[in-house]
C-alpha cells in the first residue's frame, strides 16, 4: 500500500529522482528556464549527500554562523538567504524543508534527490549506465524519462530524457491536474517516528512496547456499590428490570387517550401521584391528573403539560398542538430488561454507580486492586517533615507518584527512601516484587549512569533502559523483576509526572482490567508561540480556557524547566507538540491533554 505524501504546501511538489550520474542537475538546468519561459514560477529543493557550505569563508555571515549562530539571514535589495544549522542523524525531513518555501511566490516546487521518500516523482534512467529501475519499488513514480534504447517493462508514461520541451509539457500538465488535499482539523498527534529504535524510541513505540508486557489481573471480589469508586467492573452488568420499569409521564399534567380530532374537553376521573397508580381503564373523553414519573393508566397514551391546560375541577380543556404519545416515557426505553447495562472493563465513576444503583445492584463484581510499590533512592534525599540535611533535598517524587497511583484505584506500598547501597537495593527490589504487581522508582535511569539502582536491577530483573524522544522525561527504564513490572522514571519532578501520565498510566489501567482506554486529547487554539524540535514530542505545561469565540484556547505556563513543580500547579493541561512540528504559531490548532483524568 502506498504511503501518502505529506505535502504541507498549497501548491504541487514534483520530484526528479535517479541514480548518481544520470544527469538530474543537467536536465533541471535546462528545464527551469523552459518552465520560466512558459510562465511557471519555480522553487527547487536539492538533497545533498555530503557536507556543504553556501557561504564564503571570511565573509561576515560565514564567520557569525561558524561562531555559533543557529540561523543567519543575509539580505540585500535583490535577494535574501537564510542559512540554518540543524544537524540531524539521518536525511533531513522533506515536509519540514518544504514548509520553509514561500508558497505564495511560486507555482510548483521541483525536488532533486530524496529518491527514497514518498513523494510524486519523475524517474530519470539511462540504459547505458546499467542501473536498475527505481519504479518497481516506488509507487510514487509518475513517469519515466529515458533514452531511446531503454526497454521499459511498465505501463508508466514514457518521456524522452533528451526532449526538455516534452518534459516541460508533463510538468505543466501535472501542475494543472494537481489538487490539494481537503483541509481538515489536524489529526491528534500519535507521536510516532521512524528513528532507529536501537538508539531511541518514540512515545508511541514506548507505550506499545510496555503494554505488550502487561497482563490484566484476573482475581475478582464483590464490593458494595458505595465502595466501588474507581474499581473496574469484572462482569457485564445485566439489567434485571426495565428502566423505566413502567410507562410513565415525563411531565406534571394530564393523561388521556389521544384522538383525531381532539375533543373540546375531557372529564377528570382521578389523580395519579408518583409511586401510585390509577386502578381502572380510561375511556375516550376521560383524563387523570398525573405527576412526573407516575405510571400511565391503562387506556391513556398521551400527556399534556398542566401549563397548556385549563383545569375547571371536573373537566379539563387543552391548548396548543398535541401529538400522539407526547410527554410519555416508555417502559425499558432507557435500558431494557436482560440488556447489558454496563460491560466489563469499565472504571466505575459516579454516573456508572448511579445507573447501576437504579437497576437494584447493591454489590458489584470488580477486579482486585493492582498493588504498586513506590520508593525513592539517594543519600541526598530527605523525608518531608524531618530536618533538611546539608546539601540535600526533600523527596517530592515519591508523593507525586503515590497520589497518581491512588487516583487510578491502585493499592500503594510505600517503601520510603532506600539508601545508596547495592545490597540494600537488591533486597528491597526482590521484596517489593514479591508484594507488588508494579514497582516504581524515580531517578538514576539516565543512559550511561552508573548508579547503584542500575547495578541492583541488573542482578534482580530484566530491565531495558530507553531514551524516549520526548521532553521532559527522556530517560526511562522498564522491565520485569520476577512477575512484577518495573518502571524507573526520570529524577526531575515534572519529568516524573509527564512520564507517569504517558507510560505508567496506560499500563496500570490495562493491568486493572480497564478496556479501550486512551488519553483525552482535545483541540485548542494556541495563544502563544510554541517551539520544539523536529523528531521529538514536546509536552508543554499549559493553561486552557474557553475563549469569547466559543473555542478552547491555550497558552503555556511560562518557563518549562523539568524541576519547576510550580508550572504543573499553575497548569491544567499538557500541550502536545508532535514530532513533525518545530514551531506552532499564535492561532494554530494544537492538542491538549487535560490534567483532569489524573492530576
Amino acid at each position: 500500500m502506498s504511503v501518502p505524501f505529506n505535502n504541507p504546501l498549497p501548491i504541487p511538489v514534483l520530484g526528479f529522482c535517479a541514480y548518481s550520474g544520470t544527469g538530474k542537475t543537467t536536465l533541471l538546468k535546462k528545464l527551469i528556464p523552459e518552465l520560466n519561459r512558459r510562465g511557471l514560477r519555480l522553487a527547487v529543493v536539492k538533497h545533498a549527500h555530503h557536507n556543504f557550505d553556501v557561504d564564503i569563508p571570511g565573509k561576515d555571515s560565514y564567520e557569525m554562523r561558524k561562531a555559533g549562530a543557529r540561523q543567519m539571514l543575509v539580505a540585500s535589495h535583490v535577494r535574501w538567504a537564510l542559512m540554518t544549522e540543524d544537524p540531524v542523524e539521518d536525511a533531513p525531513e522533506l515536509p519540514h524543508l518544504l514548509a520553509q518555501i514561500e508558497a505564495d511566490k511560486v507555482d510548483i516546487v521541483l525536488v532533486e534527490g530524496f529518491k527514497k521518500l514518498a513523494l510524486p516523482k519523475v524517474e530519470l534512467h539511462r540504459a547505458a549506465h546499467g542501473k536498475p529501475f527505481i519504479h518497481p519499488h516506488d509507487e510514487h513514480i509518475q513517469a519515466i524519462a529515458c533514452c531511446d534504447d531503454t526497454e521499459l517493462p511498465s505501463d508508466l508514461r514514457r518521456l524522452d530524457i533528451n526532449d526538455v520541451g516534452q518534459i516541460a509539457d508533463f510538468v505543466i500538465e501535472y501542475a494543472n491536474n494537481w489538487r490539494p488535499s481537503t483541509p481538515s482539523l489536524p489529526l491528534a498527534p500519535e507521536c510516532g517516528c521512524e528513528l532507529d529504535t536501537s538508539k531511541t524510541l518514540s512515545v508511541r513505540q514506548g507505550i506499545d512496547k510496555i503494554l505488550s508486557y502487561v497482563t490484566p489481573v484476573s482475581a475478582t471480589e464483590e464490593v458494595a456499590i458505595d465502595d466501588s469508586t474507581d474499581r473496574v467492573l469484572a462482569q457485564d452488568a445485566i439489567s434485571p428490570v426495565d428502566v423505566p420499569q413502567h410507562t410513565n409521564s415525563a411531565m406534571d399534567g394530564f393523561a388521556f387517550a389521544y384522538s383525531d380530532p381532539m375533543l373540546d374537553s375531557y372529564t377528570l376521573v382521578g389523580d395519579v401521584m408518583a409511586g401510585h397508580s390509577y386502578q381502572g381503564t380510561l375511556n375516550l373523553g376521560e383524563a387523570v391528573r398525573i405527576m412526573t414519573g407516575a405510571p400511565m393508566p391503562d387506556g391513556a397514551d398521551t400527556v399534556q403539560m398542566k401549563e397548556m391546560a385549563e383545569d375547571s375541577g371536573d373537566s379539563v380543556r387543552f391548548q396548543g398542538n398535541i401529538r400522539l404519545g407526547q410527554h410519555v416515557r416508555q417502559a425499558g426505553e432507557d435500558i431494557a430488561k436482560e440488556q447489558t447495562a454496563l460491560s466489563a472493563g469499565h472504571r466505575l465513576k459516579a454516573a456508572h454507580q448511579g445507573m447501576l444503583a437504579s437497576l437494584g445492584f447493591g454489590k458489584l463484581p470488580v477486579y482486585r486492586r493492582p498493588k504498586v510499590a513506590v520508593f525513592s533512592t539517594g543519600d541526598e534525599v530527605c523525608q518531608p517533615g524531618e530536618p533538611l540535611k546539608p546539601n540535600c533535598i526533600y523527596d517530592s517524587n515519591r508523593f507525586t507518584i503515590k497520589s497518581m497511583v491512588k487516583q487510578l484505584g491502585c493499592e500503594v506500598i510505600d517503601l520510603g527512601i532506600l539508601e545508596d547501597n547495592e545490597s540494600a537495593l537488591v533486597d528491597a527490589l526482590q521484596g517489593a516484587a514479591q508484594q507488588a504487581d508494579v514497582v516504581i522508582s524515580s531517578g538514576g535511569v539516565s543512559v550511561g549512569d552508573a548508579d547503584f539502582i542500575k547495578l541492583a536491577l541488573a542482578k534482580v530483573g530484566q530491565i531495558n533502559f530507553w531514551r524516549i524522544n520526548m521532553r521532559p522525561g527522556r530517560p526511562l527504564a522498564f522491565g520485569q523483576i520476577g512477575d512484577s513490572l518495573f518502571f524507573g522514571l526520570p529524577g526531575n519532578p515534572v519529568a516524573v509526572m509527564v512520564s507517569f501520565m504517558q507510560f505508567v498510566q496506560p499500563a496500570l489501567r490495562k493491568l486493572a482490567g480497564e478496556l479501550e482506554w486512551a488519553p483525552t486529547l482535545v483541540p485548542a487554539i494556541a495563544d502563544c508561540t510554541l517551539r520544539s524540535r523536529t523528531g521529538r514530542t514536546e509536552f508543554t505545561r499549559g493553561v486552557y480556557h474557553l475563549g469569547a469565540d466559543g473555542r478552547l484556547h491555550v497558552t503555556s505556563t511560562g518557563a518549562q524547566g523539568s524541576g519547576m513543580l510550580s508550572s504543573m500547579v499553575k497548569g491544567n493541561c499538557l500541550i502536545v507538540i508532535a514530532e513533525k512540528d518545530e514551531q506552532l504559531n499564535v492561532g494554530d490548532t494544537v492538542y491538549i491533554q487535560p490534567f483532569a483524568d489524573l492530576l
